[in-house]
Order: structure tokens, then C-alpha cells, then sequence
């Protein structure tokens, strides 16, 4: 993936598409800043499952910190929805899986009724930061906040390869509040089974957001499930195959290991 401005040595971060055996697709949604290398290592997991994983590169992201300013939340989810429509066209059964940012235009777009199923790990319905209702003033003024310590990785091998944006733009952060805005309007319409993963040591979005996406959707089936041993990006982080081994077993058989 050309970049100028990403944060990691040479790893594969662009897009992938990879088959599965069977009549199904899972649409793969990375997170804010990030590329769908963080999720790919759930779409490999779901293609040896005979799930084929389709992971794109969300508008704004791939090139640089200025590119990623200029994009609303609004391209984001475009995007992914034309990507949900063209797998339900040509498979009998979709299934949503988003990290972070990505986990919110799941929600989103699981709202629509575009998933038969679908999964969040990590992701943000509010944030606590301090000072986060400036954003949208101070956003003229601070580019971007830098990522001193890297991404929220708790595995130090895996945090030192994974490429994201080294900055945070402040303008991102305000889109990304106003799509939490809609998928907290949006989650009593979510029917479908639902999967929320979230690391136990997430210093980006607190664990009581997995709590509250559970606790506010309609589905008859939601399963939840704490990483103990990762932060944020759990998929590539130490508990990333305990994570990937889940996925797979909801996706194929929703309800089977959701608790009482």
C-alpha cells in the first residue's frame, strides 16, 4: 500500500478478498486511522472457515494524515454499504465484522438489515477522553495528536509492526463522534446475532461500551466476550487467535457459546 505517512515497516496493509468454499461473505471494516491489516488476520481466519473475507480500505485512509482530515464519516459508511450490497448480491448470507471505527459502521449498517449476523471488537459508542466536546473548535487549531507510544497493542512485537497514521487528526476524531451519535440512535433496530469482543486492557474505548452496544440492541442473540491479555487491536494483539477461533464459531453457529 503507497504511503508517505503510515506508521510500520513493510507489512501488507492494503485491501484483500479471500475465498471461501462456500455460499457465504463476510464484509471485514478496520478502524479509524488504521488499514485492514488489522483485521485481515480474522478474514484469514474466516476464509480457511470456507467464509469468504473481504477487507477494503476505507476512504481516507492509506495515504496520509491530511487525506484522513478531509474525509467525513459519511464516506466511510458509503463505502462499506456499497461493499455489504455487492456481497448479499452474489452470496445467500453476509456477515459484519468491524474493528473500532469500523465497528461502529457495522452497527450501523446492521441496522439497515445489510448483515445475517455480525460482530464489533473494540469499539467506541462514546468517548471519555478529556476535553472531547472541544473537538470540534479545537480541531481549527491542532492538526492532529500524536501517537507517542504507538498503537493500543499490548504485544510489543506486534505494536512495533503495525502500520497506522503516526497522528490522530482532531477533524477524524470529530466525524467519528458524529457517527457514534447515529449508531446510538440506530442500535434498538439491530435484530440480527450479534458478537461484541472487546480487550480488557483497551485504553482507546472503555469496556463498558461493549456493555452498552449489548444492553442496546434488539437481537435475541448477542454473545460477549473479554480479551484479558489486549488492549485495543485485539486481532493482532496476544489474544488475536483466541479472538479469530470466536469469530469463526459465531459466524457459523450464532448463540452456540453466548451465555445465560
Amino acid at each position: 500500500m503507497p504511503s508517505t505517512d503510515v506508521r510500520g515497516p513493510a507489512v501488507d496493509a492494503g485491501p484483500f478478498d479471500l475465498p471461501g468454499l462456500g455460499s457465504s461473505a463476510a464484509l471485514c471494516l478496520h478502524g479509524l486511522t488504521g488499514t485492514p491489516y488489522e483485521v485481515r488476520p480474522l478474514g484469514e481466519a474466516l476464509s480457511r472457515a470456507g467464509i469468504r473475507a473481504v477487507g477494503p480500505l476505507l476512504p481516507g485512509h492509506g495515504k496520509d494524515a491530511a487525506e484522513c482530515r478531509r474525509t467525513p464519516y459519511e464516506a466511510w459508511v458509503e463505502s462499506a454499504r456499497d461493499a455489504a450490497r455487492a456481497l448479499r448480491e452474489t452470496h445467500a448470507r453476509t456477515f459484519g465484522v468491524g474493528l473500532s471505527m469500523g465497528g461502529l459502521v457495522t452497527l450501523l449498517l446492521a441496522s439497515e438489515g445489510l448483515f445475517d449476523a455480525a460482530a464489533c471488537v473494540g469499539t467506541p459508542i462514546r468517548l471519555r477522553q478529556p476535553g472531547i466536546g472541544l473537538v470540534r473548535y479545537l480541531k481549527y487549531l491542532i492538526p492532529g495528536i500524536p501517537k507517542k507510544a504507538g498503537s493500543d497493542i499490548c504485544d510489543p512485537e506486534a505494536r512495533s509492526r503495525h502500520p497506522s497514521l503516526p497522528s490522530m487528526p482532531l477533524a477524524s476524531i470529530h466525524e467519528l463522534l458524529k457517527l457514534q451519535a447515529r449508531v446510538l440512535e440506530a442500535l434498538p433496530r439491530i435484530e440480527i446475532p450479534l458478537l461484541v469482543a472487546h480487550g480488557a486492557l483497551d485504553s482507546t474505548a472503555h469496556p463498558d461500551d461493549a456493555r452498552a452496544i449489548a444492553e442496546g440492541v434488539a437481537s435475541r442473540v448477542v454473545e460477549s466476550r473479554s480479551f484479558e491479555r489486549s488492549a485495543h487491536v485485539v486481532p493482532v494483539d496476544y489474544d488475536g487467535p483466541a479472538l479469530a477461533e470466536t469469530l469463526v464459531r459465531f459466524l457459523l453457529d450464532p448463540g452456540s457459546g453466548a451465555g445465560p
